[in-house]
């Protein structure tokens, strides 16, 4: 189908989505763990937010903020694993225009809006050891609320303008993206214009946010070592660490394999598989939000005891 070049029709482009370029015949098979990952993911995080909003024991700063991120795990896996699910198989890989932009602007605004949340549940774990006795009083409900606020005023103006970068370019023809899901550069590689813009801005992105998060919670673990190690009691160490050992998990598993799809895709593209790529952005957008509540789950003594008593409560 021919394109026009005349913004106006931009809503009429159609573009397909071709899942994992090289493993179409594995789309199947790898549907599989994808699927399963996804339900699990759901319902684990919905179960999470259910029992923190419905047990007042779990009122507590660490827990609304690992509410807050169970609900930006749905969303995240949600925004792309439908349709991934539809291209494997269905063939369904038609997505209009305003859907695909739409598509890559949730997905990078609940990235940056998760990293975010993980920055405030590290500032959690600095207050809680090195500050015991002020905890309460330090994060009162009207300060997480207007954290959590921050977190996604911060997000929306770091990625809205990512819309207005795909929109301003002209179009002129090509429409397959290889790829199972709409994100920035993938849009704006099928564009006729100059797209320096959207590269510096697509770098400028991760690196003056995501990289600025990296570092501060760097700085909240150091902080946190350096007075766990002060602790004259070794057992009273270990419980303090035992403390952040869930939220150190789930940032090793957030960051990593979305870092490496960073510099990968940017700079390590002559050199490894362009289905390695893809296969590992399908992976990052389920695997933190299946495994996280799990994680959670299995180191939070207060959340199995939950756990517990909503299963003999419902079986």
């Amino acid at each position: 189908m021919a394109m026009s070049s005349n913004h106006t029709n931009l809503r009429d482009i159609w573009y397909t989505l071709i899942g994992i370029p090289g493993l179409e015949d594995a789309h199947i098979w790898l549907s599989i763990p994808i699927c399963s990952m996804y339900i699990v993911a759901i319902a684990g995080n919905t179960l999470l937010i259910f029992l923190i909003f419905t047990h007042h024991s779990l009122h507590e700063p660490m827990y609304i903020f690992l509410s807050m991120l169970a609900l930006a795990d749905i969303i995240l896996s949600t925004v792309t694993t439908p349709k991934v699910l539809a291209i494997f198989w269905f063939q369904a890989g038609g997505i209009s225009f305003a859907s695909c932009v739409s598509q890559m602007f949730f997905l990078h605004f609940m990235f940056v809006t998760e990293s975010a949340i993980l920055l405030a549940m590290a500032f959690d774990r600095y207050v809680a050891i090195c500050f015991p006795l002020r905890y309460t009083t330090i994060l009162t409900p009207s300060v997480i609320g207007r954290m959590g606020i921050t977190s996604v005023a911060r997000s929306f103006l770091i990625c809205f303008p990512l819309v207005f970068l795909v929109y301003r370019l002209t179009y002129c023809g090509r429409n397959i993206i290889h790829h199972s899901y709409c994100e920035h550069m993938g849009i704006a590689r099928l564009a006729c214009d100059n797209i320096k813009v959207n590269i510096y801005y697509g770098m400028t992105v991760p690196l003056f946010s995501i990289g600025l998060d990296i570092m501060l919670v760097i700085i909240s673990y150091t902080l946190i070592l350096r007075s766990v190690f002060r602790i004259p009691s070794r057992d009273a160490r270990l419980k303090a660490l035992g403390t952040c050992g869930s939220h150190v998990c789930v940032i090793l598993l957030f960051y990593t394999p979305s870092l490496f799809t960073f510099f990968a895709h940017r700079f390590g593209g002559h050199s490894i598989p362009r289905h390695i790529h893809i296969l590992f952005a399908n992976l990052y957008v389920v695997v933190p939000p299946t495994l996280n509540p799990i994680i959670y789950g299995v180191k939070t003594k207060q959340i199995q005891e939950k756990v517990f008593s909503f299963s003999k409560a419902c079986f």
